[in-house]
């Protein structure tokens, strides 16, 4: 192990034109310097998949979250953002690692690959109302009509939210957003007032299943919290997350599946002719446009990362996008291949902080995909190039993906 203040090179990461393709950058970076200090983050950047896997399994690197906005903050302005500072502290996979697996433990269940799958007939369902919306035009805008749709309305179901205020939903989610970039402060003024806008309507929900418990999570944390496990800000914090996350993560994995499929004509022919190929297709969705190009890790004791020595505070930012393209790992590692098999991408994370709704994503994107084969199946771009938006340091989200069937 040798000591990174002298070994590590400092990468100006923002130097670069990463918005188009980052992947050529990446590549290099991966090669040459597999882990670089990058000073616009005030951390590290890891790009090889097999120190990815071992940061990601190391108990002495925990979470550490994306707010990069948050992070820049002048005290002055912490302040005036001091209610959604609070509340993102308490989201899962911002806090210590304790309290994390306490709200594992109690939403679990209904986040594993059984009782997610009861769910497939309702998603088939919501698939097919999206789809007759548009059928008729042969046209569609991917990303509005029915990615975002979609994982908004099952998320929202599955907390109780009612049908007609599902809307609402997608108004906060675009203004949360900013709260995972490089926002300005009047951006996060913004997010805040969307947050606690948000809370504020949990609340009421909350009350109603104090008195009328039901079937859905909203209750669930109901219970816990007069069991004691939970508290009121607790659960009203995190319900924003799930349905932030439940949604935004999965509507960019099936747009980005979409615009994948289009782009490799050959594989989508090949999955119109094979079905059975779908569960390997999603996988390598997630590989290539995976919900997260970058995972942020820091070290609560000393560690090591590829080889180097990390103090207690360091954060490393592990580049899932660089990871997933691995050549030790992926052969011809840029090529859209769904009959890849094995897959050890690292899309949802690894260990203790493994994604909760990893199998509620992939049941979506099989359903969604399922559904624009049987009903659209000659699906086809209404684009020359993809409307891909840059959110530094790595993630690139598609505003739009029109299409014509």
């Amino acid at each position: 192990m040798t000591d990174p203040a002298t070994t590590i090179p400092t990468f100006d990461l923002f130097a670069h034109d990463l918005g188009a393709d980052p992947h050529p950058v990446l590549h290099r970076l991966r090669a040459e310097h597999p882990l670089v200090r990058v000073r616009e983050l005030d951390g590290y950047l890891a790009t090889r998949h097999a120190d990815i896997v071992a940061a990601l399994r190391d108990r002495r690197l925990t979470t550490a979250n994306l707010t990069q906005g948050l992070d820049r903050l002048t005290p002055e302005q912490r302040a005036e953002l001091a209610p959604v500072l609070r509340s993102v502290s308490l989201w899962m996979g911002h806090t210590n690692e304790a309290d994390h697996v306490r709200f594992q433990q109690l939403l679990k269940r209904y986040f594993t690959p059984a009782t997610v799958h009861g769910l497939r007939p309702r998603v088939r369902q919501l698939a097919d109302e999206l789809i007759d919306a548009v059928v008729d035009r042969g046209r569609m805008e991917v990303v509005e009509d029915l990615a975002y749709p979609l994982p908004a309305n099952v998320i929202a179901e599955m907390l109780g939210m009612p049908t007609d205020e599902r809307d609402r939903l997608r108004a906060w989610s675009r203004d949360i957003l900013a709260l995972f970039d490089r926002a300005d402060f009047d951006q996060l003024k913004k997010s805040q007032h969307s947050v606690l806008e948000m809370e504020g309507y949990l609340r009421g929900l909350v009350a109603q299943r104090r008195a009328e418990p039901r079937d859905d999570l909203l209750s669930v944390f109901v219970a816990a919290e007069r069991e004691g496990v939970v508290t009121e800000d607790e659960m009203v914090a995190n319900c924003v997350l799930l349905l932030f996350a439940g949604h935004e993560t999965t509507a960019n994995l099936i747009a980005r599946g979409v615009s994948l499929l289009l782009a490799n004509p050959d594989q989508f022919a090949l999955l119109k002719q094979r079905r059975e190929l779908m569960g390997t297709a999603v996988e390598e969705m997630l590989r290539l446009g995976g919900p997260a190009a970058t995972i942020v890790r820091v070290a609560v004791e000393p560690a090591e990362v590829a080889g180097h020595a990390l103090n207690p505070g360091d954060v490393v930012y592990l580049a899932m996008a660089a990871g997933n393209r691995d050549p030790e790992v992926f052969a011809d590692p840029d090529r859209f291949d769904i009959t890849r098999r094995p897959n050890r991408h690292t899309a949802f994370g690894l260990g203790t902080f493994y994604c909760l709704g990893a199998a509620l994503a992939r049941m979506e994107t099989d359903v969604c995909f399922s559904a624009l084969l049987d009903r659209t199946p000659d699906l086809r771009p209404a684009y020359e190039q993809p409307d891909l938006v840059y959110r530094p340091p790595l993630n690139h989200q598609l505003a739009t993906v029109d299409v014509t069937f």
